[in-house]
């Protein structure tokens, strides 16, 4: 069970980053986290900055899996009232970043662990999300593709580089990220985009987290990245969705070995 030196911790870490305006923790007390809660614009700002603040915090591995939410030590830090801090604690509950454990008066809100089969589903949506958009990549008028595919080719020639320099693990974690958002970004519908941007950083906690393993399989997505690429550049739609979303399933694989050799993370305070 979570102590407080936990709920010091997410205090310590907000203060670090100089954070102003914002935060989050679990509802104290008979309150619930998942309560209606109406907004006026002023709050709906404060609700928006408290989210992106915890949001960023729980990617970066700054806030890590198991950690406690503790709403009094955010609100005090933070010098915002409850109501902002529930809402956007919320919308991280019903987004998979925040989750709850205990019952009753002991319930608690912790950082959601990172699991072998909460991993290989969300790397699989991604897949799918991300093998649509190169499929609409693909289907651009060949004047919009050229650069497309050029700027392809050079993220994964950089990020063949990166997987052969030992200890170059930021590096190859952002030129991945790079690649795949290249053909995502200014490409596909609002609708696919705001699905990708509330997913998309959920599989990033596992890849950032494990990435010190997983570049020793960097060489076998350099090479899944260049059929992705000849696919686009060929204007293939059907091999371009078939080439991304074995790309992430073969992640998905990759990444469910690295979790049962390593185990998974803060899924003891769930118990």
């Amino acid at each position: 069970m979570p102590s407080s030196a936990s709920t010091r911790a997410v205090a310590r870490t907000l203060k670090t980053r100089g954070s102003n305006g914002n935060g989050s923790g679990p509802a104290s007390g008979r309150s619930s986290p998942s309560r209606a809660i109406t907004l006026t614009p002023e709050r709906d700002d404060n609700v928006s900055r408290v989210y992106q603040e915890l949001r960023t915090l729980i990617v970066s591995g700054q806030l890590p899996p198991g950690a406690r939410i503790a709403e009094r030590a955010v609100v005090e830090r933070l010098g915002l009232s409850r109501t902002p801090v529930r809402s956007a604690l919320h919308r991280l509950q019903q987004e998979g970043f925040v989750a709850s454990s205990g019952i009753g008066r002991d319930q608690r809100l912790i950082v959601t662990p990172l699991t072998q089969t909460d991993g290989r589903e969300l790397l699989l949506i991604v897949g799918h999300l991300e093998g649509l958009a190169a499929r609409e990549a693909a289907a651009l008028p060949p004047e919009q593709r050229r650069p497309l595919v050029r700027t392809l080719r050079e993220i994964n020639r950089e990020l063949a580089i990166a997987s052969r320099t030992r200890g170059n693990h930021a590096r190859a974690f952002e030129l991945d990220l790079a690649f795949h958002r290249t053909y995502v970004e200014g490409i596909v519908g609002p609708r696919l985009l705001a699905l990708h941007r509330a997913i998309k950083p959920q599989s990033e906690r596992y890849t950032r987290l494990y990435v010190s393993v997983l570049l020793d399989e960097l060489p076998t997505s350099v090479k899944e990245h260049e059929i992705i690429t000849r696919a686009i550049a060929a204007g293939d739609p059907d091999a371009a969705q078939s080439a991304v979303e074995t790309n992430w399933r073969n992640a998905s694989q990759r990444l469910a070995t690295v979790i049962a050799e390593l185990g998974e993370r803060g899924i003891w305070h769930l118990r």
